[in-house]
């Protein structure tokens, strides 16, 4: 297993990382990242601002576990629209490829004006998973090309709404390079939450070998009413990382878990607390460039 981390003090510009700023990644026991770098577009970041940023982690010993897939709407019955989307995604797995990605991490979208992730009745209709598989078809290719998974976080808010429904999207696509970014706090409802470890080895045994990577992040349901279920930091709520950690492992001990719901504050606690994790399930800890067993 690879531990990674996102956000807290990371900066958004690659060109802001600095070999202090990643030795304490590596300080907080963390072999990798996953960089939200928004304001590196795309279609404009040269190659050579990539290498720098590439050769800085090298040199300190960490790993990029995921680049950013930029969150275009890739379901949108608007082809033009529909087109840009694929074209900037396109864009970031080249990108991505030239920083040295295992992978990106996308949403398909929403039909909100309110955000990515914003639920809405379209993005629940035939015409929005078409549209998604076509999407992602198409920017397969640009996948293969960079060497970089693309991969594909789902929400019961966008398209992707349960394990199956992204299974079928998977088999559609029929590309060893469109994969599933695995967040469990995702598809958790008021029910499920409750029942994490269940709930958590039915998306496994749905999805398989289509998870190449996974996002760590806690739920909390709160005694409001009608229905609010919160996400934060893991190990303060209900999801069970002990069933995570232990299908990820057996999946592949060189997939990444990337803790995401975490402020700087917190990072030293959820750190310890998958470092924990590992040892009392015996999974090994990988360093960034240490192979992974067979």
């Amino acid at each position: 297993m690879r531990l990674g981390m996102c956000s807290a003090f990371l900066p958004e510009n690659i060109n802001d990382f600095t070999p202090e700023l990643c030795r304490r990644v590596r300080d907080l026991g963390f072999s990798g990242v996953f960089i939200r770098s928004r304001q590196n577009d795309p279609h404009t970041t040269t190659r050579a601002e990539a290498q720098a940023f590439r050769d800085l982690l090298t040199g300190e010993n960490l790993r990029l576990f995921q680049g950013t897939g930029y969150w275009q709407n890739l379901v949108t019955g608007d082809e033009l629209q529909r087109r840009e989307s694929v074209r900037t995604l396109q864009a970031a797995l080249r990108l991505a490829g030239w920083l040295g990605a295992r992978g990106i991490d996308t949403g398909p979208g929403s039909m909100s004006p309110h955000g990515p992730w914003a639920p809405h009745p379209a993005n629940w209709t035939p015409l929005a998973r078409r549209q998604l598989i076509r999407s992602l078809r198409e920017a397969a290719p640009a996948a293969e090309d960079a060497g970089v998974y693309l991969s594909v976080e789902c929400h019961q808010t966008v398209t992707l709404e349960s394990p199956e429904v992204a299974l079928e999207v998977m088999d559609a696509v029929d590309s060893p390079w469109v994969r599933i970014d695995y967040d469990s706090a995702n598809w958790l409802n008021l029910h499920s939450a409750w029942d994490s470890s269940n709930a958590l080895n039915h998306h496994f045994d749905v999805l398989g070998d289509y998870i190449v990577s996974c996002h760590a992040k806690d739920v909390f349901v709160e005694p409001r009413l009608v229905i609010h279920i919160s996400d934060g930091c893991a190990g303060r709520g209900l999801v069970d990382f002990r069933t995570l950690c232990r299908r990820m492992h057996e999946l592949s001990p060189d997939y990444p878990i990337i803790i995401e719901g975490a402020q700087t504050e917190d990072l030293p606690e959820v750190s310890a607390f998958f470092h924990g994790i590992a040892a009392e399930l015996e999974i090994p800890l990988l360093d960034a460039h240490e192979e992974a067993p067979a």
